[in-house]
């Protein structure tokens, strides 16, 4: 059994995705929250295997909570579900450690597998093309674009961490940086 959260700013998709959870084998929806703060405590008071988290929330930012949720130890897996065609969106799920990437116009069956594929410990993630990884730099502060490679190759917190020789607060709060460039949309400013 996968235990799921769905986390997303609307009553009806919350709804709809519990009863359409309900509907597959071994898929168990064991709560849903509106936004960011309650999504947080719905999380930690659970304990589900998989969250379906719409990365745009009312209350705060998605994304945000993504990185949270997978930094906290035996923390869940995290799928966004997300209904906004945005290239910058792999970048960003990598970035903010998303374990899965999944389009609500798709059907049914992708959103399962994706989940199955994530509750085992894969990643059920779109390719990144080269475009999007110049956007994504020309984004960042040049000292933050080590970080930002080895987060959108999914290196672990720790492996960064000792790559980068940092301490993981400081390896947090850089990839908090990371993910506001990203979203800022504005080349980083220039040091020269």
């Amino acid at each position: 059994m996968t235990r799921i959260a769905v986390i997303d700013p609307q009553p009806a998709v919350r709804a709809g995705l519990s009863m359409l959870l309900r509907t597959e084998p071994g898929l168990v929806p064991v709560g849903a929250a509106a936004g960011a703060h309650d999504g947080a405590e719905l999380a930690e008071r659970l304990r589900p295997d998989v969250v379906l988290l719409e990365p745009h929330l009312l209350d705060g930012d998605g994304l945000g909570l993504c990185r949270r949720l997978t930094a906290a130890p035996g923390g869940p897996r995290v799928l966004l579900y997300h209904g906004v065609s945005d290239p910058a969106l792999g970048i960003l799920a990598r970035v903010a450690g998303a374990d899965g990437l999944v389009d609500k116009s798709e059907e049914p069956g992708v959103l399962f597998e994706a989940i199955r594929v994530v509750a085992r410990g894969g990643q059920s993630l779109p390719p990144v093309g080269p475009e999007a990884l110049e956007a994504a730099a020309h984004r960042v502060e040049t000292d933050d674009l080590a970080l930002l490679a080895m987060l959108v190759d999914g290196t672990s917190p720790d492996d960064v961490a000792e790559a980068l020789r940092l301490d993981g607060r400081r390896v947090a709060r850089r990839t908090e940086r990371v993910l506001g460039q990203l979203r800022s949309r504005r080349p980083a400013p220039s040091l020269a």
